[in-house]
């Protein structure tokens, strides 16, 4: 009875197991140990105790998958180098959103809590920049989404040099930020700009397009919708040329119109890919940096200073380093929300289907 009794007994779950190879338990402990270092420590022991309880964890990950998971390990280094540089240094930045410290001073930091984000998420200027951002990023990629779509259906279509054509149209996407900025720069200048030259025609005044609040967002928008609306034509396009040809001969037979063809034949295969164009393109718009400094580096005044910049601001300008971070992840926070959202709409579809 005894002997069955002590075979029967239960054994603990194993992440409460002392084992070598209880990953588990190993890389909760780390991030314990993580924390209250970096709470409890000075700034140099905590990254070295940081650092070594997660080496410490993935030592047993490695040890949990010897002889086991030899795929796990094959990918293991490439695994390790992206943790060392770029998954610690962001959960070693999302510590300093709790501390007050600035990079230009030697006083080590102090441990405040949430009162970095309390101070952002109650500052107007925050909330100015915010919202300068989003009306960027709607009219961005509003325009960006519409030029892209009509590109796609023209390309969609055989006609003569369409291969010539279509590499030109590609071409701004392959060209750097900064020398889309100094294209636009030299575009827009008021003295021998294209632009100015040719308003000059017909009001004998040259044109300064980036003196308004208006004509500075006008210019920007234009800026990254000439190139990346070609990124959104080829994401439609390959489901343009994927719709089966038949379907629009059995309509034609039909004859259905060209809307209805549009809706009920088209529209079903480029769905999907114009929900992605418009996620990716929306993240890429709130984090719009290099275009708006090229150009107008915020101005006039700070009518056009996205939250990128004013994290540049903060963070190289001001050296307000924990400030910086809060807002940093706060914006991750947003584009976090936006792509579950997307997700959400994405599986409810596939649902429905």
């Amino acid at each position: 009875m005894t002997s069955v009794t002590t075979t029967g007994a239960k054994s603990p779950p194993r992440i409460l197991q002392p084992r070598l190879d209880n990953w588990p338990a190993a890389f909760i402990l780390a991030i314990i140990i993580s924390i209250l270092a970096i709470a409890l420590l000075p700034p140099k022991a905590s990254f070295w105790v940081s650092l070594a309880a997660c080496a410490l964890a993935a030592a047993s990950a490695v040890y949990n998958a010897w002889g086991r998971y030899k795929g796990g390990l094959l990918v293991a280094p490439a695994i390790a180098l992206l943790f060392v540089m770029n998954i610690f240094p962001l959960l070693w930045s999302l510590g300093l959103s709790f501390f007050s410290y600035r990079a230009n001073r030697m006083k080590p930091p102090a441990f405040i809590g949430l009162d970095n984000y309390e101070k952002i998420l109650t500052d107007p200027t925050v909330w100015d920049r915010l919202q300068t951002t989003a009306i960027m990023a709607i009219l961005t990629v509003a325009v960006q989404m519409v030029v892209g779509f009509l590109l796609a259906l023209l390309f969609s279509k055989q006609f003569p040099l369409r291969r010539y054509l279509l590499i030109l149209v590609l071409t701004p996407m392959m060209l750097s930020y900064v020398a889309i900025g100094a294209f636009f720069r030299y575009y827009y200048e008021p003295t021998f700009g294209l632009l100015s030259q040719f308003v000059r025609m017909f009001t004998g005044e040259p044109f300064i397009l980036l003196a308004t609040t208006q004509g500075a967002m006008a210019g920007i928008v234009f800026a990254d919708a000439w190139m990346w609306s070609p990124f959104v034509m080829l994401l439609v396009l390959a489901g343009l040329v994927s719709v089966p040809k038949y379907l629009y001969e059995a309509a034609a037979i039909d004859r259905l119109s060209g809307w209805r063809q549009f809706w009920n034949i088209t529209f079903p295969y480029i769905r999907g890919l114009l929900m992605l164009a418009l996620l990716f393109r929306t993240i890429e718009a709130f984090k719009l940096f290099d275009v708006v400094f090229l150009l107008t580096e915020g101005g006039p005044g700070t009518s056009t200073e996205t939250i990128a910049i004013y994290v540049y601001r903060q963070a190289i300008q001001f050296n307000k380093t924990s400030d910086s971070t809060a807002i940093s992840y706060i914006l991750l926070f947003t584009v976090i929300v936006l792509t579950n959202l997307y997700l959400y709409l994405a599986n409810r579809r596939a649902r429905e289907a």
